[in-house]
């Protein structure tokens, strides 16, 4: 099942990314980055206010248990466009169909907020980016984000068309 989280769940995103990261990331960057990106973005303050600037972080579950997240921002930078913040799911359950399910969460967010297209960036290195061309995203271009500390994102900017597509319901 997928629910919105409440301001009160919000550890529950920081459990899954804490649990996801380390695995995730391991051949990409240093744990030095890894620990101070999770600080940086995973910390209770830029959560709330994340949550507070209209970001939706929907959580998957079985048996009360968060197994998977995804954060979006409907009409990103005033646009028609939905971004895709953050989408993780724990290590032992990738490739069981939760982050596709999630995904589709952000499609049907995105259609109630007629914007015409999803966006994200991701890693140019992770894994992910084969799982998100299998859905239809596309490369937009690449982008350098320095993130503090001597530390940089190297990331693809992924876009979904909403009007090319149709996607099944769930």
């Amino acid at each position: 099942m997928i629910r919105l989280l409440q301001r009160d769940e919000l550890h529950m995103v920081q459990e899954v990314a804490h649990a996801t990261w380390p695995s995730t990331f391991a051949e990409i960057l240093t744990i030095e980055q890894i620990e101070y990106m999770l600080n940086w973005m995973y910390n209770n303050q830029q959560l709330v206010e994340n949550l507070d600037k209209g970001h939706e972080f929907y959580g998957f579950f079985e048996n009360d248990k968060v197994l998977g997240f995804i954060e979006v921002e409907a009409s990103f930078q005033a646009s028609s466009v939905l971004k895709i913040h953050k989408l993780y799911v724990l290590p032992t359950l990738q490739g069981s169909g939760i982050g596709r399910q999630l995904i589709f969460q952000a499609i049907a967010c995105a259609k109630i907020h007629k914007n015409n297209s999803v966006i994200l960036n991701v890693n140019r290195f992770n894994k992910a980016v084969t799982f998100y061309q299998k859905i239809g995203f596309s490369i937009l271009k690449e982008e350098d984000i320095s993130i503090g500390n001597g530390y940089l994102m190297e990331d693809y900017v992924m876009q979904l068309s909403l009007k090319l597509q149709s996607f099944p319901h769930n």
